[in-house]
């Protein structure tokens, strides 16, 4: 997101999340410095998850995505139980060993009664630079097929390709830098499906 400077506090002492793209962000790696671990037992997650949360001034928004590290720990269990979710997210590569952990996470959500958004598939293909042609690195259709055995909307799938890894290293997110490429159109579709399922919950 090509942010690198430190939240601001305003006077009731809550951090001012940092704005790039038309997008709010915050983060622990905003608060700690460039190359230093973040080694955290349960309880300081359980810290780290209410500063993230109610100890920023997040203002009007629209969606606040909180964006989780794999599998089914303290981090994902403590967000569960102390913020009212509209829903959970499943992001897996197509390889049968990810999608365990894919797997582990719908079951522990949906048992904490957390919707299920449907599951999407990261790093689905490589898409050679020079002749275009796919590549299944990972295997083909992983996620699609666990979808479907879990009785979960498939939202959609991100191809691995050099021009998401070069955005992301200069901090410029592809939808900006090419925001007419196949990739972009992708994750707008992936946008605007979750979106509809959120409206959908939120009526029901």
């Amino acid at each position: 997101m090509n942010i690198h400077q430190k939240p601001e506090v305003n006077e009731d002492m809550k951090m001012i999340p940092i704005e790039n793209y038309g997008v709010k962000c915050m983060s622990m790696g905003f608060l700690v410095d460039k190359d230093a671990p973040i080694v955290w037992r349960g309880p300081m997650v359980m810290s780290a998850l209410q500063k993230m949360s109610r100890d920023v001034d997040w203002g009007g928004l629209d969606i606040l995505v909180v964006d989780m590290p794999p599998g089914t720990g303290d981090a994902q269990l403590t967000m569960s139980q102390k913020l009212q979710l509209s829903g959970a997210l499943i992001v897996s590569t197509p390889q049968d060993v990810a999608l365990i952990d894919a797997r582990r996470g719908v079951r522990m959500f949906s048992k904490v009664q957390v919707p299920i958004l449907g599951l999407i598939e990261n790093m689905s293909c490589f898409k050679c630079p020079h002749c275009g042609e796919p590549s299944f690195i990972f295997g083909a259709g992983g996620a699609r097929k666990t979808a479907a055995e879990m009785g979960l909307q498939f939202v959609g799938e991100i191809p691995i390709e050099l021009d998401i890894r070069k955005g992301s290293d200069e901090g410029t997110p592809i939808v900006v830098s090419a925001p007419d490429s196949a990739v972009s159109k992708a994750y707008h579709d992936i946008a605007q499906k979750v979106f509809v399922r959120l409206e959908e919950l939120a009526k029901a």
